[in-house]
């Protein structure tokens, strides 16, 4: 999330964080979008009510795109229905490979030497769809889950924003490229 607040400020980037919501009340993404001046929803409400709500803050605040980012929940297929195709994410693993949790060490034990990140369209099945863009990131002899999620969280704050701008600026979408306006969903980590 904070990768894309801070490349939403270079002045050629064809989006802007109009807002950062979350399903946790005191997810730490929050305080941080707060104190860069961005809006922010907090929310603590059950599943069904937060996107219900969700749903009538981005359409009160004409918001385009979601950027989804470290948000760990399975989205609601009426809520996927609604943002076909204006929903984003990112994910630690080259898809369609590692679907799901604990995506690194599935790498380790699978003894692959490569994994990465990938920025793909969100659909109903879970870190499925449209596969937007990817990097590769070598797996390292020694590498335990942690160190390679470090590598490959660096990989995602370089891949992330560059994929997000090339994706609102596309011209089948019919977006404004003037005021895109993706929202992230903070990390409840």
């Amino acid at each position: 999330m904070a990768a894309l607040i801070y490349a939403a400020r270079a002045a050629d980037c064809p989006f802007e964080i109009a807002l950062v919501a979350s399903d946790r009340e005191n997810a730490p993404g929050l305080d941080l979008a707060a104190a860069e001046g961005i809006a922010i929803k907090r929310s603590a409400y059950t599943k069904d009510v937060f996107f219900e709500q969700l749903d009538a803050f981005l359409s009160d605040h004409a918001i385009d795109v979601i950027a989804l980012a470290g948000f760990m929940r399975v989205i609601p297929a009426t809520f996927i229905d609604r943002w076909a195709g204006r929903i984003v994410n990112i994910h630690p693993s080259l898809l369609p490979r590692h679907r799901g949790l604990n995506t690194h060490a599935a790498v380790l034990a699978a003894g692959e030497p490569v994994t990465g990140c990938t920025v793909h369209l969100v659909t109903a099945e879970l870190d499925d769809g449209p596969i937007l863009g990817q990097v590769e990131v070598a797996v390292l002899p020694g590498d335990t889950p942690e160190t390679l999620a470090t590598r490959v969280l660096i990989a995602e704050h370089q891949l992330y924003p560059r994929i997000l701008s090339d994706y609102v600026t596309r011209q089948e979408g019919g977006f404004r490229t003037a005021s895109q306006k993706p929202v992230p969903l903070p990390a409840r980590r």
